[in-house]
């Protein structure tokens, strides 16, 4: 027999968490449906462990810049063991019991299993039917895409699942994919000591990003001794003592692992058959005004959702970028400035930065930003507050930031674009 909730989640990772959270003591029923670790990719393959990763190798570098600014002399050597049992450690040794139990504590129901969408009223998961009584939360997250490359499958690859919690590592490493993950991961581990090779088949990595970004993080990953290959595709992978990536150039990169970093897929196939609408890239489509896939199936609403990669330095964003809001229509204005030429910029002995703002001259507020700078995850706060309440820009010139940190840079920049915005009234 079906059993009655007046909600399921198909998901137990952030989303399905919070909304556990959200709904406790509320009257309302909960059933959560996860088919793997309670949490989801963040807290064991993904953000913690990597982001874990990533401040073990940014301490290495952190103590050879003492030698441009305090030091005469600094040595180490990697404790590669030491590295992995911590980030293991941080990932929870992938064990999901207390937050499993945590979950159930607000009075939701856990079940565990594969579960599929059969209409958009039911989950089934396993022998059990669980029925919605008034919405259905699709949160079941994404799965690392494979391309179709050929040789692929012949080599033991890792994706972020590996790489982000690393037994080993290796000598040489070729990355395959551009984006926030390749460049994250390709950063941590040339720091420890691996020889780092990022393939891009675009004509730029970290192509979400605004132009400008890419452009300020390149000199620091070459600096730390990548090699970015960048609008040459791989067009076969083979397998010798390591793995060669063949490059449509006619170039071939060995290497003794492979990362695939090629982006990712969501996992519609627990929820396409319920006959759903997808977007053209395979993600849910829904009304972008109720955020509802159909009456009763939700999705989250990403108007201002910040991202930052944590790269050294980072690169936080939030809203559109400045060609995404033209292409919308939108009688943009844009001010920039390199938070390299701030007082702080000089105190830390920054090199090479930047910040673009986007803004809506007829509305007169902000819609889109870009920083890379240290510290550039904890800057963007503002920013996202700025777009989410549509502050005016005249406001948002007026605030005063302390000096000197680096969030002063923000200053001028929004003075300048709320100047622009003054000239078309």
């Amino acid at each position: 027999m079906a059993q009655e909730f007046d909600v399921l989640c198909l998901g137990g990772g952030v989303a399905g968490e919070a909304i556990a959270a959200g709904l406790r003591d509320s009257g309302l029923t909960l059933a959560v449906v996860e088919r793997e670790l309670v949490g989801g990719e963040c807290p064991y393959w993904g953000c913690i462990p990597s982001k874990t990763l990533l401040r073990s190798s940014e301490t290495l570098t952190e103590a050879g810049r003492a030698r441009a600014l305090a030091a005469s002399r600094v040595e180490w050597t990697v404790d590669f063991p030491k590295v992995s049992k911590r980030v293991l450690w941080m990932a929870r040794d992938l064990d999901d019991g207390r937050p499993a139990a945590a979950l159930e504590a607000t009075g939701a129901r856990l079940f565990r299993g594969e579960g599929k969408l059969t209409d958009p009223h039911t989950i089934a998961v396993g022998s059990e039917r669980l029925v919605a009584r008034r919405a259905v939360v699709i949160a079941n997250g994404s799965t690392a895409v494979i391309p179709n490359i050929p040789g692929l499958d012949t080599v033991e690859f890792w994706t972020n699942r590996q790489a982000a919690i690393p037994r080993e590592l290796p000598a040489t490493l070729a990355i395959l994919g551009g984006g926030a993950i390749g460049i994250e991961l390709g950063q941590a581990f040339a720091r420890l000591g691996s020889k780092v090779t990022v393939i891009e088949a675009g004509p730029a990595f970290l192509h979400l990003e605004e132009p400008e970004a890419g452009a300020a993080l390149r000199p620091h990953l070459e600096a730390d001794g990548i090699t970015l290959t960048i609008g040459d595709p791989c067009v076969a992978v083979e397998k010798r003592s390591g793995v060669v990536v063949h490059l449509k150039s006619g170039a071939a990169v060995s290497a003794e692992r492979l990362l695939v970093a090629t982006g990712r897929r969501p996992n519609a196939e627990a929820w396409r058959e319920a006959g759903i609408a997808q977007t053209e890239r395979g993600w849910l489509k829904v009304d972008p005004e109720t955020l509802e896939a159909q009456p009763g199936v939700f999705r989250a609403d990403h108007a201002a959702v910040p991202r930052v990669t944590f790269t050294d330095p980072e690169i936080a964003s939030v809203g559109l970028t400045e060609a995404a809001a033209r292409a919308k229509g939108i009688d943009v204005i844009v001010a920039g400035a390199d938070p390299a030429e701030s007082a702080r910029g000089y105190i830390h002995d920054f090199k090479k930065g930047a910040l673009k703002l986007v803004g809506d001259r007829e509305r007169g507020v902000l819609i889109g930003a870009t920083l890379v700078t240290p510290r550039a995850g904890e800057i963007v706060g503002e920013l996202v507050l700025a777009i989410k309440l549509a502050t005016p820009l005249t406001a948002l010139a007026d605030v005063i930031h302390p000096f000197p940190a680096f969030n002063r840079v923000l200053g001028q920049s929004l003075d300048a674009l709320a100047e622009k915005a003054r000239r078309s009234e």
